[in-house]
């Protein structure tokens, strides 16, 4: 009797479990193998009907992503940091009176009407851009009205201060902060952030994010992606006050990680500064004990002399690692003559070819060689809907899983979710591509069961993803930063 109670039980649970199977196909898979597995009921049934492509991805991720062989264990980071105030950039602009006038680009924002433009004008194409807001007075009254009107959020931002947050969610790794913090972003930034009394300030240095929604409308423009405009007028990151400190702190915190960020911001100096500031960044780069390797985020930049600079000027050859996007990719290609310069602007999704071509060249010109003494043998290249980690060949481990890391972090993040929420994120990355433009390129067809795509070319390695997008996103400031934290996190660098 207790025999035929058994086998009914289990039969009925079988039964159960199926249901589950046939009803919710899309339950992540490891939960229902785990629940048949605690009932001892052998295999676990296959489920029926096919999993989305996006379902299928994110297992596949899951299955890939393995942690380095050697882990970082204190990582400095430095050197801008601020607090953001995330708005919405329309709803912010009517309350300031403004209405939708013709979008047009301004390198540098002197008054309300350019901020009008230039925010319309990166709307319209969905694409993130940073500015600097040269009037001190129009900008604390525009910042003031942001941060008081009803919505407003402040978090921590900065891209320093954003990769150090996303590494202090580690809480086995040890996490140095150098930028200007005041008492709010001290206040925001994580317990496992360590920052040094040195880099404390009095006031804080304030961002402006005036984020739009995929499809938002105003006047004639509309949206085709969610994104976001930043601006500022901030003079302490602008000259990169926190850098000296940065540099003396290494030698007390000895880390085996530095992370590099912030030159953007010094568009708004003159050009004399830029280059005083570009020598020290270098000489200060160049003191860092060999073996300890330097990654430098880039950020969006208008100023093509102050980027060919830094191609130029020593500042490439000295960091192991760049973190980019799309725009960011292109502009130093115009800035330093690269494959590409002549296309304007990207047309919809950056083509996978052209990207490669330009990842390609910056190693090839600028990255280790027999024949050149540099440090650059890694580059993460992030866009919307895909990603690609560039690397010389024998210098960096444990990059396929360092890319598809980065790439499921940016559909959590956007989501706001600990995992990917297939349900809520959709795949857009194009199915077919090329793998170059300037030679013979592969034909990859894009699978979702094997989402990293590898290909070689001349002891360049690439590795190739595509991104999870979040259909309802809320927050995309920070992603870049996000990524370029989780690639990093994930990847080992081989000693020399």
């Amino acid at each position: 009797m207790a025999l035929w109670r058994g086998s009914a039980c289990a039969g009925f649970l079988a039964l159960a479990v199926g249901c589950v199977f046939l009803l919710e196909p899309e339950l992540p898979g490891t939960a229902l193998r785990s629940l048949w597995s605690s009932l001892r009921l052998g295999p676990a049934p296959v489920p029926v009907g096919p999993l989305s492509p996006e379902s299928r991805l994110a297992a596949a991720w899951d299955a890939l992503i393995a942690q380095p062989a050697r882990r970082w264990r204190r990582v400095a980071v430095g050197v801008n940091a601020c607090v953001d105030v995330v708005i919405s950039g329309v709803k912010l602009l009517q309350a300031l009176g403004l209405s939708p006038g013709s979008g047009k680009d301004h390198a540098i924002l002197h008054s309300r009407s350019d901020l009008e433009e230039a925010f319309l004008y990166f709307m319209g194409k969905g694409a993130a851009a940073e500015r600097f807001f040269s009037d001190k007075e129009t900008f604390h009254d525009i910042a003031q009205a942001a941060s008081e009107f009803p919505g407003a959020q402040h978090y921590v931002g900065g891209n320093a201060a954003l990769i150090g947050q996303r590494f202090a969610a580690n809480t086995d790794l040890k996490v140095l902060l150098c930028g200007p913090i005041g008492p709010k972003l001290h206040e925001l930034l994580d317990d496992n952030v360590f920052v040094p009394p040195e880099s404390l300030q009095e006031e804080d240095e304030f961002h402006l994010i005036l984020e739009y929604l995929a499809g938002e409308e105003w006047g004639p423009f509309k949206a085709p992606h969610a994104n976001r405009f930043i601006f500022s007028h901030d003079l302490s990151n602008g000259a990169m006050n926190m850098l000296e400190v940065f540099v003396s702190s290494l030698e007390e915190f000895q880390p085996d990680l530095v992370v590099l960020s912030g030159l953007h911001m010094m568009e708004g100096q003159s050009k004399e500064l830029q280059r005083k500031r570009l020598l020290e960044v270098v000489t200060a780069i160049s003191d860092i004990p060999t073996g300890i390797p330097v990654h430098l985020e880039l950020a969006s930049m208008t100023n093509r002399e102050l980027m060919s600079s830094i191609v130029h000027q020593q500042v490439f050859p000295t960091v192991a690692s760049l973190g980019l996007n799309e725009q960011e990719l292109l502009f130093l290609s115009q800035s330093a003559s690269g494959p590409h310069a002549s296309l304007s602007s990207w047309d919809g999704v950056p083509d996978v070819g052209m990207v490669s071509d330009i990842l390609f060249w910056i190693l090839k010109e600028h990255g280790r060689s027999e024949n050149r003494a540099s440090d650059l043998t890694r580059i993460h290249f992030h866009t919307l809907v895909y990603h690609i980690l560039a690397t010389v060949d024998g210098h960096w481990a444990n990059q396929l899983a360092a890319v598809a890391a980065g790439a499921r972090v940016a559909g959590t993040q956007a989501c706001a979710t600990e995992t990917i929420d297939t349900n809520r994120v959709s795949l857009r990355a194009p199915q077919e591509f090329t793998t170059s433009h300037l030679e013979s390129g592969s034909r990859i067809v894009l699978n979702p069961d094997k989402p990293v795509v590898e290909w070689h070319r001349e002891g360049i390695t690439f590795h190739f993803t595509p991104v999870l997008v979040c259909k309802d996103p809320v927050r995309t400031v920070g992603l870049g930063d996000a990524i370029s934290a989780e690639g990093l996190f994930y990847s080992e660098a081989r000693p020399d």
